[in-house]
């Protein structure tokens, strides 16, 4: 699983991650972005293209050095600064309110705490700092959510430990953070795959 999961997945994931669809959805989440940014399942670069004008650092945060590879050349061609500060979503190389902004796509699916990765951006960002968050999960519909549940298994194994079935607005909410703006919907594909959340949370004053 070593070699499936640092040179087959960060193919898929890019790939993936990289349609014409998925774009609409990365400008979306981006909107807003502003100061030192903390992003967590940086991947391979996909929303380095989408960052605003008002962005002037951003703190990437991965594990795979595959995926930095494919995304080298969007790194280098970045408007703003990126700089790769850690490997782990779950303990942040940062100091405490350092950070305007946290970015994460499609990313909370995977990590194995989620809770603890959430709360590791909330001490980092400064009161006030905002989550800008974009990712699929359990779907409000039982035929959907039910094959969400059959499916998780193998989604796990193939996916590197990806969740179908992950509830994000909830822990965002439990650790702490006030969703300010939120849409949830089906994206194009198939459905156990498609039920998207974007939105933003206000870490505490």
């Amino acid at each position: 699983m070593g070699w499936y999961r640092e040179r087959i997945v960060p193919h898929i994931v890019n790939w993936a991650c990289a349609t014409p669809g998925m774009e609409r959805w990365r400008v979306q989440v981006c909107e807003g972005l502003h100061g030192d940014v903390v992003e967590i399942g940086f991947g391979s670069g996909l929303n380095v293209a989408h960052y605003p004008d008002a962005v002037q650092r951003v703190y990437a945060v991965e594990p795979s050095g595959r995926s930095l590879q494919i995304g080298a050349k969007r790194i280098s061609d970045a408007r703003v600064p990126v700089e790769h500060v850690g490997l782990d979503g779950q303990s942040l190389p940062l100091d405490d309110a350092s950070c305007d902004c946290a970015l994460v796509t499609f990313t909370l699916c995977t990590v194995p705490d989620p809770d603890l990765a959430l709360r590791e951006l909330r001490r980092v960002l400064k009161p006030g700092g905002t989550l800008h968050f974009l990712e699929h999960g359990i779907a409000p519909d039982p035929r959907t959510a039910r094959w969400q549940r059959i499916l998780d298994p193998l989604e796990q194994r193939v996916a590197d430990g990806c969740h179908l079935t992950r509830d994000t607005p909830a822990l965002i909410t439990a650790a702490g953070f006030e969703v300010t703006w939120l849409e949830q919907r089906f994206a194009r594909g198939p459905k156990p795959w498609s039920y998207f959340s974007v939105g933003v949370g206000v870490s505490p004053s």
